[in-house]
């Protein structure tokens, strides 16, 4: 049966209120889709099925989904479902990565009409408007027991982020651990510098940023600071971040 969202936490609640004769859930769209499928689904153990129809499909391409319509099918048809650890974001899930700092502000920043109309290159026009005006935060973070200053950071569950790009070389989604990269400067050249360093693959071995191995973290700043996960907004700071409580099962080669 095939059920049509009108947004995303109505895509929630359809994965919530799903009837338990289905046996698999499959979300059509992009990560955020993919995203409200596992929240709606919670503690329901259906496996979820991922068709990659939204804007940079993150997750298709960490679990090297085929991009042929028939080959997908196929797999979809016939491959294991297998278990993934999500992070956690306070009490939000999410599959890829999550971001405090300068991409979350840009997240906040798309128009989602001109996502719908232009796809990904929304994602550059917030991105020249945020770069006119940001300002960066002071984050204080205490990660598995040591203190941290930040402008930005990402938690990434797998290699990728915000499409090709590489950015956490040691992410696994079937571990339960989170890849926590802190960006320490801050303000437009240094955000700038970070954009130029993302599509060369050079994020894990810039000087001002480290990566971290972690279970779990706090995270806080003297003002509201925005927080996304796979590319929506899920929030403000103060939050904690983590692995989920328990795995999800995933559709995957």
């Amino acid at each position: 049966m095939v059920r049509r969202s009108l947004g995303i936490r109505d895509a929630e609640r359809l994965a919530r209120e799903a009837e338990p004769e289905f046996d698999v859930i499959a979300a059509a769209g992009g990560d955020g889709t993919v995203n409200a499928v596992a929240n709606g689904i919670g503690e329901n153990s259906r496996p979820i099925a991922v068709l990659p129809l939204g804007s940079a499909n993150v997750l298709a391409r960490e679990l090297g989904l085929p991009r042929r319509s028939e080959a997908l099918a196929a797999l979809l048809a016939e491959a294991p479902a297998g278990p993934v650890w999500p992070g956690r974001i306070g009490d939000r899930l999410f599959l890829m990565m999550a971001g405090v700092g300068f991409d979350a502000a840009v997240v906040a920043a798309v128009d989602p009409g001109l996502k719908r109309r232009i796809g990904r290159l929304a994602f550059l026009w917030a991105i020249l408007l945020r770069l006119v005006r940001y300002r960066p935060p002071e984050l204080s973070v205490r990660a598995d027991g040591r203190e941290y200053s930040a402008a930005a950071l990402i938690a990434a569950k797998g290699r990728f982020y915000a499409g090709p790009f590489l950015i956490a070389p040691s992410g696994n989604l079937a571990e339960p651990t989170l890849d926590l990269v802190l960006f320490r400067d801050g303000g437009r050249i240094a955000a700038m510098r970070y954009l130029v360093a993302l599509p060369l693959g050079r994020i894990p071995r810039l000087k001002s940023a480290t990566s971290l191995k972690i279970r779990s973290a706090s995270i806080c700043a003297a003002e509201p600071v925005a927080v996304h996960a796979d590319g929506e907004i899920v929030g403000e700071l103060p939050l904690e971040i983590g692995v989920a409580a328990r795995p999800l099962l995933l559709i995957r080669p």
